[in-house]
């Protein structure tokens, strides 16, 4: 949700290191932007003259979802990665009027650690963690909980037809596993990899992420192959 983009080098170097697939970042700006405008900004920086495949990390699974609905020219699939394409915790939604009263500013460290680290944080980690989101205004990072909150892409999630892996963390205490079995249901071929990590997967076991991640990609060059 820091959207700073500063928190995939170990994932990119992983994957680098497996495959000669070239990645790119795309940083949200620091504004209070929902989603629909944050598609618009994503669009505009897809790579234009060549195939891609989109991976989107936790709250950015309904963008994917959007971009797999109507798909850019290029895009060949959709990597979710502990994501969701609607409110992973429908319960809490009443609460998003309450979200004013956060002090997202002040969130102790440790709360921070047990949700999206635990079992798996190490000193490095949280220094990484508490850097990226020192980035972020607490007012946009309230705007995007209170997006996710909301959201609700399911229905054009379904209508779309590209190839999607989903990455799920065994130890994922934000989104729930049942998350994944609905995404499943909706993407007809769907894969699902089970990862032993916590929800900040890509940083917490980045060479099995970029094992799984490589696997797909090669399994879509294959099949692209044969037909």
């Amino acid at each position: 949700m820091d959207g700073t983009a500063r928190l995939f080098q170990h994932f990119d170097a992983a994957l680098r290191a497996r495959s000669t697939i070239a990645t790119q970042a795309i940083a949200y700006p620091a504004a209070p932007l929902d989603y629909a405008a944050l598609e618009a900004f994503v669009r505009e920086r897809l790579p234009q003259d060549r195939p891609f495949v989109v991976l989107a990390e936790s709250f950015s699974g309904p963008l994917g979802a959007a971009l797999r609905a109507d798909p850019p020219p290029g895009m060949r699939a959709l990597v979710l990665c502990c994501s969701f394409v609607r409110n992973p915790r429908p319960l809490l939604a009443p609460l998003r009027h309450l979200l004013d009263l956060v002090p997202f500013g002040a969130l102790p460290g440790f709360a921070l650690r047990q949700a999206l680290l635990a079992p798996y944080a190490t000193p490095a980690l949280q220094a990484e963690l508490a850097a990226a989101l020192a980035q972020v205004p607490p007012g946009v990072l309230r705007q995007r909980l209170r997006a996710v909150l909301e959201t609700d892409a399911s229905p054009s999630f379904a209508r779309g037809t590209l190839p999607v892996l989903y990455l799920r963390a065994r130890h994922d205490r934000l989104v729930p596993p049942e998350n994944a079995v609905q995404i499943l249901r909706q993407a007809a071929g769907a894969q699902l990899v089970d990862i032993a990590a916590p929800h900040m997967l890509l940083q917490a076991v980045p060479a099995a992420a970029a094992d799984a991640v490589a696997a797909f990609i090669t399994s879509l060059s294959a099949a692209q192959a044969l037909n």
